[in-house]
C-alpha cells in the first residue's frame, strides 16, 4: 500500500497580481512544504480553490508539482473530486495519467446523494484508477455527512486507503475507526483537531497549518506515535492559536495572508473569496509574532 505519510499539507495555489495561476511560485512552494515536514502534498483541494480553477490549470498544477517534486519522497495527490461523478472519473484519470501518486474524492457536494448513491458514486470512481484513493468528508462544505457506516462500505473497495475526516465530530471518527478496516487510515481534517483525532485512531492530519509550522506539527504527531503524548499535548497548546486563527473567515483567505506576512507571497484568493481585511490580518499578525514568526 502506498505510504502517504502523517503529515500532508493541503496545498494553496499561488496567484500572480492578475489572478493567473503563479506556476512558478506553486513549484517554489512544493519544494518548501516537502523540505519542511510534509510527507504528501495535496493539490487542487478546497485549500488550493478547486472550485475556481479550470481544468487545464488543475491539470498543469498537477504536472508541475509533480515535477518539482521529482526524485523526493513527498507524494503527490491530486484532489480530483467533484459533485459529478463522471468529471470525478475524468479528472481522476487525468492525475493517474499525469503520474500522481494518488487522488482525493471529496463526497458529492450541493446534490446531496443518498448514503447508496455515495457508495455507487465513489466505487464507480475506483472502478476507473488504480490510484490509491483517500476520501474527504467535510459535511460543513458539501451539505452532507457521509457517516462511518457507508465509508465502512467505501473502505472494502480496494483503492481506498482512508478518510480525511473534516466532520469535527469525535465521536464519528471512533465510530470509524470501529467500522473499518485496521489498515484503512484517518487522517484529521482540522488542524485543532489532530491530537484528539490521534487518540481515537487516526494517523496524522491533512494540514492547511503546515505551510507555516509544519515542522512543529511533523513534530507533535510524531511525538504522540512514539508515545511521548506529554511533548505532543505540549506542541498542540504551542500551536493552537495559529490552528485557529487560519480560519477566522474562509480558507485559504487565512493561509494566503499569512504566508505573506512570513516572507512566502502567493497571492490573494480568487473571488467569490477575498482577501483578508486589516481586522483579520492584525489577528494573524499577532500569532505569528507569539510564536516569533513574523515582524
Amino acid at each position: 500500500m502506498t505510504d502517504f505519510g502523517k503529515v500532508m499539507t493541503a496545498m494553496v495555489t499561488p496567484f500572480k497580481a492578475d489572478l493567473s495561476v503563479d506556476y512558478k511560485k506553486a513549484e517554489e512552494l512544493a519544494v518548501y512544504l516537502a523540505q519542511n515536514g510534509s510527507d504528501s502534498i495535496v493539490v487542487h483541494g478546497t485549500t488550493g480553490e478547486s472550485p475556481t480553477l479550470t481544468h487545464e490549470e488543475e491539470y498543469e498544477l498537477y504536472r508541475v508539482v509533480k515535477a518539482a517534486l521529482k526524485g523526493a519522497s513527498c507524494k503527490v495527490i491530486a484532489g480530483t473530486g467533484s459533485n459529478s461523478t463522471a468529471t470525478t472519473i475524468n479528472s481522476t484519470k487525468q492525475a493517474e495519467k499525469i503520474g500522481c501518486d494518488g487522488a482525493m474524492i471529496v463526497v458529492p457536494y450541493y446534490n446531496k446523494p443518498s448514503a447508496e448513491g455515495l457508495y455507487q458514486h465513489f466505487r464507480a470512481v475506483a472502478d476507473n484508477t488504480g490510484l490509491p484513493l483517500i476520501i474527504y468528508n467535510i459535511p460543513g462544505r458539501t451539505g452532507i455527512n457521509m457517516i462511518p457506516e457507508t465509508l465502512a462500505r467505501v473502505a472494502q473497495i480496494k483503492n481506498y486507503i482512508g478518510v480525511k475526516d473534516a466532520a469535527g465530530n469525535l465521536d464519528q471518527t471512533s465510530a470509524t475507526r470501529a467500522a473499518c478496516p485496521k489498515d484503512f487510515l484517518i487522517w484529521s481534517g482540522d488542524d485543532s483537531l489532530t491530537l484528539p483525532m490521534l487518540s481515537v485512531g487516526a494517523v496524522g492530519v491533512i494540514s492547511v497549518a503546515s505551510h507555516i509550522v509544519g515542522k512543529e506539527i511533523s513534530q507533535m504527531v510524531n511525538a504522540y506515535h512514539s508515545g511521548d503524548v506529554k511533548k505532543a499535548v505540549e506542541l498542540h497548546l504551542k500551536l493552537l492559536p495559529i490552528f485557529k486563527v487560519l480560519f477566522i473567515t474562509s480558507n485559504p483567505t487565512p493561509v494566503k495572508a499569512a504566508l505573506a506576512m512570513v516572507e512566502r507571497p502567493v497571492g490573494i484568493p480568487r473571488l467569490p473569496l477575498v482577501e483578508a481585511n486589516e481586522n483579520e490580518k492584525e489577528q494573524i499578525r499577532a500569532v505569528l509574532k507569539g510564536l516569533g514568526l513574523a515582524k
